[in-house]
């Protein structure tokens, strides 16, 4: 049974026949297959959260930490339970087939792939709801049911491809990436209540404990509590059916939080709101403006569910990144909601938005695009010459390398996006989804081209690889490395790149190593600590600030 129509404003949108045409299937996993595969293989961890995560993960999966108390450097660490034993499992599971940094990554793509699947899904069944159901025709030719909502969930799916802020966090190895496909999920499981489908009832019921394990249960619970007051408002059985279900998965989340460690006070001493206003304009363009667009021509059906669950879903997120201070890993959490609720935006558009949307999105990503080629012709070929001269500059000792595989993808990538631009600008297209496509397909095409033509040089500049191959070349066989006060993502770099045994504690400059590794900012070197002396300071080839020292312990007398 469908949600029932008690808004007094009549329904904004209007969709003939021929509009609510889908995304033929082959495109549409092109789409998917661009977004998800780039960045996958070929590359080390990156310096940071990404890092950091993956040095968890390795830890359990080799025995150098506890599953229940993720380490590093033998000092236990905050990470969230469930994925760090998603990614040490595959880690287990596929050695010594794959490569742990890419078998750490698997699991996660397919949580990527998963939250594309979870946000398609929860838009085409908001979308079947008799609210969400365009105007009928008077003489007929208004678009079907299933069509409609068909065409609804391809834009969705578009508008969290579109979205910039998704493109780095998606393809990292960290928890919010599982907490990204936990929310997902549950607003899959949420919208899918109406069709009385036992799968949705249990998904629900899945997916808020996932999020709470994953290292986030206040906003698992925020998620429920929020789910609760919507579905209470229902007029329908599908609230009174609903609710039992929601009120067991919080309580459930809420309660599992305690034994895997996921409370904590993360809230913010200060909010800047004009950072976080400027963190939102650009990491969920465009989805933001056309989320802004529905709430706007849908006033007045903000109660309905096609708008209700999309909506809540999306604030509690926005919530929790504000009160974290303008975290833009909190702020992705609510990109499902905010997804959905911009392909609702989709019927009501008018062409000259349509097509303005068109022209920025080719203007820009083409020049994205142009600018990329250039400097990859100037490394490879000298022309022009000032580019590579510049990456010279800023990545010491970087040495291009050509591989025709890499440049045989772009090269396709490029011609597809070429064939688009073409397809979308000759001539006026009726399908609903439209004004999303540039947007989806600039963005798959600009991470394809970073991910092919300049993945050496970043993989250069965002790995610790080049620094860790210089200590390593320093140290003495056999022995461990101290390395107190050390950054996480340093004493992970150490434990993979090195592959020593790395005491973290802060007693480890008195403890059994012979090595030590400390991190200095000041341009004056400070006293050799006693009993040390200074084999080696060097820097990571795009770092200015900080020089990474190893000491070895001096011999006695």
């Amino acid at each position: 049974m469908h949600d029932r129509v008690v808004s007094s404003r009549p329904n904004p949108a209007l969709v003939a026949r021929d509009a609510a045409t889908r995304l033929p299937r082959l495109a549409l996993w092109l789409f998917c297959a661009a977004y998800v595969l780039p960045g996958l293989f070929g590359r080390d961890p990156w310096r940071g959260a990404d890092l950091t995560a993956f040095g968890q993960m390795l830890a359990i999966a080799e025995g150098r930490a506890p599953w229940l108390a993720p380490a590093l450097g033998g000092v236990p660490t905050d990470g969230a339970l469930l994925p760090n034993w998603i990614g040490a499992g595959f880690i287990a599971l596929t050695s010594p087939w794959l490569e742990p940094a890419l078998a750490a990554r698997v699991p996660f793509a397919l949580l990527l792939v998963l939250t594309l699947v979870a946000v398609w899904y929860s838009a085409f069944h908001l979308a079947r709801g008799d609210a969400a159901q365009p105007l009928a025709f008077a003489f007929g030719g208004e678009a079907t049911a299933v069509d409609y909502a068909r065409a609804i969930a391809d834009g969705a799916l578009l508008a969290v491809i579109a979205t910039l802020g998704l493109l780095q966090l998606g393809h990292e190895t960290t928890p919010e990436l599982a907490q990204l496909a936990a929310i997902a999920s549950f607003q899959w499981a949420w919208s899918s209540a109406g069709s009385g489908l036992q799968a949705g009832r249990l998904g629900g019921m899945a997916a808020l404990p996932a999020l709470a394990a994953c290292g986030a249960p206040t906003v698992a619970v925020a998620l429920g509590i929020s789910a609760l007051i919507v579905t209470w408002r229902d007029k329908d059985h599908i609230g009174r059916d609903l609710w039992p279900w929601l009120l067991a998965a919080t309580a459930l989340a809420a309660v599992l939080a305690w034994p895997v460690h996921g409370w904590a006070w993360r809230i913010a001493p200060r909010i800047d709101l004009a950072q976080l206003g400027k963190l939102g304009l650009w990491f969920l363009w465009p989805a933001w403006a056309l989320a802004g667009w529905t709430l706007w021509r849908w006033r007045g059906f903000w109660s309905q569910r096609h708008l209700a669950v999309p909506l809540s879903s999306a604030a509690v997120a926005i919530v929790a990144s504000i009160g974290m201070g303008g975290s833009d890993r909190a702020l992705m959490l609510g990109l499902p909601g905010i997804a959905v609720l911009a392909a609702f935006a989709l019927p009501t558009l008018k062409r000259t938005t349509a097509a303005a949307i068109d022209w920025f999105s080719v203007f820009f990503f083409t020049v994205c695009a142009l600018v990329i080629w250039i400097i990859y012709a100037s490394l490879h070929a000298g022309i022009p010459a000032q580019p590579a001269a510049n990456v010279t500059r800023l990545a010491i000792g970087f040495e291009a390398r050509l591989s025709w595989t890499e440049l045989m993808l772009a090269a396709a990538a490029t011609a597809a996006w070429l064939w688009l631009v073409r397809w979308r600008t000759r001539r006026h297209r009726a399908a609903l989804w439209k004004s999303l496509v540039l947007p989806a397909g600039g963005v798959a095409l600009c991470w394809l081209l970073l991910m092919t033509l300049w993945l050496p040089l970043l993989d250069y500049a965002r790995s610790y690889r080049p620094l860790m191959e210089r200590l390593s070349n320093a140290l003495p066989s056999g022995t461990c490395v101290a390395a107190p006060g050390a950054s996480l993502s340093l004493v992970a770099a150490l434990e993979y790149h090195v592959k020593r045994r790395v005491d973290a504690s802060e007693g480890a400059m008195t403890g059994a190593c012979n090595a030590m590794v400390l991190v200095r900012r000041a341009a004056v070197p400070p006293p050799t600590p006693a009993g040390w002396e200074e084999v080696l300071a060097a820097r990571r080839p795009t770092e200015r600030n900080e020089i990474t020292a190893l000491y070895l312990r001096s011999p006695p007398g």
